[in-house]
């Protein structure tokens, strides 16, 4: 697992030096994970070390968040302002989500989860 998060930090730190070369404005970190993916896509030799880490990294994304909410909660006095456009930007921004990813996992998975369901009525 510790190469699996050293090949996730060699990915962020390429996005930095990518950002810092190109001035591209865009966080690091996005760069970094767009690189890994395409990477990913290419089937490179060490997809599956990468796996254990991410999986780990989620399984306790919760305690990366609460940092940010915290930010939030004690310094709202510089986001009370921009309070509408917020929370207008986190609704829209999930129900956005959601949607991409249905639709990139029906993408994806093809007829495979189609086929699954077809199966019992077979029998």
């Amino acid at each position: 697992m510790i190469d699996g998060l050293l090949i996730l930090l060699f990915f962020q730190f390429l996005g930095e030096v990518l950002i810092r070369l190109t001035g591209i404005p865009l966080p690091a970190s996005v760069v970094g994970m767009v690189l890994l993916l395409l990477a990913l896509l290419l089937n490179a030799p060490f997809s599956q070390r990468v796996a254990p880490a991410a999986g780990a990294l989620i399984k306790h994304i919760s305690l990366l968040i609460f940092p940010l909410g915290v930010g939030i909660v004690l310094q709202w006095h510089r986001y009370e302002d921009y309070a509408l456009a917020l929370g207008v930007a986190v609704v829209l921004g999930t129900l956005l989500s959601l949607v991409l990813v249905t639709v990139m996992l029906k993408k994806l998975l093809g007829g495979k989860h189609g086929e699954s369901r077809g199966g019992s009525h077979d029998r």
